[in-house]
């Protein structure tokens, strides 16, 4: 504010914590988070899932399968290759397996959001300013993991001498401490060969040599246990409710404020002073 700024109005602010909030973005939508007519049509909703020890989140929304703006033998072809993804992954949804599996929905998994420091929702009802805290970011994007499971299915169908036995597995580690295959050497017309032992070394801080140890091995190992941990973690169904629902009407009431008592400040300015980072 400016000297000569003048105060038009001021706004009582009222502070609740009863929910557990989150924010849930889109980056690739560009239309509402609702399944189409069709699929409303015959009695198709949007359902969701989470695994809660690793915060991970799904959304599953019907595609529109209607003939004119739908493949039908590729949505086959795709939903074999879904089925066998989540099989080999235990990733599939519970309940009865259609007889003839096809893609019947585009699947949005979110990736949370780090925050720094405290994230707040705000919304002014009736001149007042209702704060609510949040508790976690998450963005959702198309998942197509089985895109890859049946370009791998290709591959395989190449035949052995094809170029893509290369692509059968991950490439070696080059911290992996594993034998390497010894290398062939030829006779010389002159000289003799001599063993040389090479090992690798970083430099510290102080200019000086230390062994390198871990490097890429030990942040491949950590990913790979992170995966793991993921993938044998079992999914919990969620009911999602449409923004027209009651029970979205039911939630959105509790982010408001019901109580009427004023808040107590405990915090002085020195110390509020204190928590701003680069002062």
């Amino acid at each position: 504010m400016e000297a000569d700024d003048e105060l038009v109005s001021s706004l009582p602010i009222r502070f609740s914590d009863r929910l557990s909030l989150q924010i849930h973005q889109f980056p690739l939508l560009s239309r509402p988070l609702q399944p189409p007519p069709s699929a409303i049509a015959s009695g198709k909703r949007i359902k969701a899932r989470i695994k809660p020890s690793v915060h991970r989140l799904e959304v599953h929304v019907p595609a529109d399968t209607r003939p004119d703006v739908w493949n039908g033998d590729r949505g086959r072809d795709l939903g074999v290759a879904q089925l066998e993804d989540d099989r080999e992954k235990n990733q599939g949804p519970k309940g009865k397996e259609e007889e003839e599996p096809r893609l019947s929905e585009i699947r949005l998994q979110s990736e949370q959001v780090p925050q720094n420091g405290v994230h707040m929702l705000g919304i002014v009802r009736d001149g007042e300013l209702h704060l609510h805290p949040v508790s976690e970011t998450h963005q959702f994007r198309p998942t197509l993991t089985y895109l890859d499971f049946l370009s791998q299915k290709n591959r395989r169908r190449g035949g052995m001498g094809s170029d893509s036995d290369s692509d059968s597995g991950p490439p070696p580690d080059p911290d992996d401490p594993t034998p390497v295959a010894p290398i062939k050497k030829e006779k010389k017309a002159s000289g003799e060969a001599k063993e040389v032992q090479v090992s690798a070394r970083k430099a510290d801080d102080k200019g000086g040599m230390q062994p390198f140890q871990g490097g890429l091995s030990t942040v491949r190992r950590e990913m790979l246990q992170a995966i793991r941990a993921e993938e044998d973690e079992s999914w919990e169904d969620l009911h999602y409710n449409d923004v027209a629902t009651q029970d979205a009407e039911d939630a959105f009431e509790g982010v408001f404020s019901q109580c009427d008592d004023d808040l107590e400040c405990r915090t002085d300015v020195t110390a509020f002073l204190k928590n701003i980072r680069g002062l």
